[in-house]
């Protein structure tokens, strides 16, 4: 393995994409907030939930601080997240909740001890901004999946979380859609939030789609904004040569007074209409109730047929 010395906009090099130790009971996992704040009410259910698969729970110094939106500052945001980061002891860090303001910690941070001790990274929307991060520079796998704030939900996407983290990543199997394209495809699965990844472009952060299988999703965009976006996505080169495209929910759609015209279904389909990839629609993560997770990083099968679809891990 070999390691270039850290610096801004240098990659770390690596032979191949690095997988964190996963959890086992009596690991530490801290919980720190990157964007908008929280409150100890919000994130009881959370560590209540992780105490009871046996693992410590260690809290941000900052995390219920606040400033306007966010949850302390910048510095105090990025602070936190610091010290979980070069503390060998803590083997996960759970993001407290999305919102936004990640973008504005990401290079006020040092992930030179991360990146020869990687942990996991848990999180997912405005926490787009780490993957990418982790993808476009280091190679390590993350988890786009629930946050702390959604743990008072309990739900399947919760129960499968901890599969994942504990080392028993699954298979997805999923029925079919009148948007779904047929085929085969495997590469690394890398993406996240659609406005995210847009506006990382041009960034250090911003990631290589080529040979690899898309995951995008969103929530309370304007409908023209989500074709302005898929169009920027069309036109720098990220959609052509994809494995395969996986998109989840598009959740609460907003629209003009004069309609778009198209759902926000529609509008992905036609921006990858020119290309001949599998394609998956109403994938069940994002912002919706039983957010699956997804290990991004890690090489998947994506097999879509008239009946439906499955992602493999592989």
């Amino acid at each position: 393995m070999k390691i270039l010395p850290l610096g801004k906009g240098i990659k770390q090099c690596f032979t191949k994409v690095r997988t964190p130790d996963y959890l086992k009971e009596g690991d530490k996992v801290a919980i720190v907030a990157s964007a908008r704040k929280v409150t100890e009410q919000e994130m009881a259910p959370c560590i209540n939930m992780l105490e009871s698969w046996g693992l410590e729970v260690v809290p941000g110094d900052n995390l219920y601080a606040m400033q306007d939106q966010y949850a302390g500052s910048d510095e105090m945001r990025a602070s936190d997240l610091q010290k979980m980061l070069d503390d060998e002891s803590i083997k996960g860090i759970l993001f407290a909740r999305g919102g936004y303001g990640t973008v504005r910690t990401v290079d006020l941070l040092d992930f030179y001890s991360f990146s020869q001790n990687p942990k996991w990274l848990i999180g997912y929307s405005d926490v787009t901004v780490f993957h990418s991060h982790m993808h476009a520079m280091y190679d390590i796998e993350t988890v786009h999946g629930p946050m702390a704030i959604n743990f008072a939900e309990n739900n399947e996407g919760i129960a499968a979380l901890k599969q994942v983290l504990f080392g028993d990543a699954p298979a997805f199997e999923m029925g079919g859609h009148e948007r779904n394209r047929e085929g085969i495809g495997q590469g690394m699965l890398v993406g996240g939030n659609l406005s995210l990844l847009y506006s990382l472009k041009g960034s250090i952060s911003d990631i290589e789609t080529a040979g690899r299988i898309l995951f995008i999703e969103d929530l309370d965009e304007y409908l023209y904004h989500i074709d302005r976006m898929m169009m920027n996505l069309k036109r720098s080169g990220m959609l052509s040569n994809l494995q395969g495209l996986v998109v989840g929910g598009m959740t609460d759609m907003n629209d003009n007074d004069v309609p778009f015209g198209k759902t926000a279904e529609e509008i992905v389909a036609d921006a990858v209409a020119d290309f001949e990839y599998p394609i998956c629609f109403n994938f069940p993560a994002g912002h919706i109730k039983g957010n699956m997770p997804l290990i991004l990083g890690r090489q998947v099968k994506l097999s879509i047929s008239s009946n439906g679809g499955s992602i493999n891990y592989v």
